[in-house]
């Protein structure tokens, strides 16, 4: 097994972060089909059960959306726990106002407060990772989610908006960039991008 070090690794780290009531925040962020449910399993694979959650993606409530920082919080990891979250608080930065799900002032806000808001949560470890493919890819992957039967749930009415909304969502990344260090991982191949991943999150943690 090529990354069995890492795996071996990473159970140490996680053996650590449990042990000395260390919180870690592993963000997962990228398009539709980028990878991040599969990047969230490699991750996962051999992790004791005790020492992690997974914070998947979700539609969020009327209540989340008018309190954004304050409803995440309750999100955030426990002493002793590493979150790893397919989608994060970072919706707010992307899909939200590419996709008219939220008003620019609800945008802006995230944009002008989410760095204070990371830095009172003094104890809280943060990995941000985004997961890059181009268009030509997401349109491929999005299609093929259609009739494949192992991933047919996958599949919403939304993918073609995000295809759609490729170059919006770029621009708002940028922006999102711009705010603070990402590892940016390369998923055009998904086996080498999540083994990247893996690596890059033993070396960080």
């Amino acid at each position: 097994m090529d990354n069995l070090g890492n795996y071996i690794r990473l159970n140490e780290i996680a053996e650590r972060v449990h042990s000395s009531g260390e919180r870690v925040a592993i963000i997962l962020e990228g398009r539709d089909g980028a990878g991040k449910s599969g990047t969230v399993r490699e991750l996962t694979r051999f992790l004791p059960p005790y020492t992690f959650r997974v914070q998947p993606s979700f539609m969020p409530s009327k209540k989340m959306m008018r309190n954004w920082f304050s409803e995440w919080q309750k999100l955030l990891p426990n002493h002793g726990e590493i979150v790893i979250y397919d989608r994060s608080w970072y919706s707010r930065a992307l899909l939200q106002p590419v996709m008219g799900w939220c008003s620019e002032k609800q945008y802006q806000n995230f944009i002008d407060g989410v760095n204070a808001w990371e830095d009172s949560q003094l104890d809280l470890q943060l990995v941000k990772i985004w997961l890059s493919i181009d268009e030509i890819k997401q349109r491929d992957l999005l299609t093929r989610r259609q009739n494949d039967p192992l991933r047919y749930w996958k599949h919403s009415p939304n993918d073609a908006k995000a295809v759609e909304n490729f170059d919006a969502l770029t621009l708002k990344k940028d922006v999102m960039f711009s705010l603070d260090d990402w590892l940016i991982v390369d998923m055009a191949n998904k086996d080498v991008g999540r083994n990247t991943v893996l690596d890059n999150v033993v070396k960080t943690l």
